[in-house]
């Protein structure tokens, strides 16, 4: 009986083990994968917002080494992430009864190329979008555009790790 609890943690550890590369975050990523890169993302949206190709670089940077176990490089990565800043946009979304802005909605999106070294096959160019709403009363500065703004970049870049390595 001693044995039993050896054995049933060997047997977990080659059965985790067999399965291959695993997870806890979904990512799907080739063990011959060590390294991550983010280029910079030219903000060519209409309203440019200066400091937001920066903002949004790190914040990508972050998500990764928080859900990978990847090494960030400034070149050579085995996989790379590029593209641009297309769209920064405030626009009025709710009415009052008298014809004012209840609610402003700020729409960031962002276009990414993706290229992995270790899978071809895993290379896209996508468009990434998210908003927020907020009252028309307040206006964007501050707290409000630096919350409105984490909130955009957590959803966008969520939706990017997902598309790229947790292939969803």
């Amino acid at each position: 009986m001693p044995y039993l609890k050896h054995i049933c943690t060997l047997s977990l550890s080659l059965l985790l083990v067999s399965c291959g590369v695993y997870s806890f975050t979904g990512a799907s990523i080739s063990k011959d994968t060590k390294t991550f890169q983010v280029n910079r993302f030219e903000n060519n949206a209409l309203l440019v917002e200066p400091g937001l190709e920066i903002d949004f670089r790190n914040a990508l940077i972050e998500l990764l080494e928080n859900q990978t176990n990847l090494n960030n490089v400034n070149s050579n990565g085995d996989i790379v992430y590029e593209g641009e800043i297309t769209t920064y946009r405030i626009s009025p979304t709710t009415a009052t009864s008298q014809n004012t802005a209840a609610q402003n909605r700020l729409t960031v999106g962002v276009k990414v190329h993706f290229t992995d070294k270790n899978d071809e096959t895993a290379e896209f160019d996508q468009d990434f979008t998210f908003f927020v709403d907020y009252p028309a009363s307040e206006q964007l500065i501050g707290s409000i555009r630096d919350t409105a703004l984490e909130e955009i970049f957590e959803r966008i870049t969520q939706d990017i790790f997902n598309a790229s390595l947790a292939k969803w």
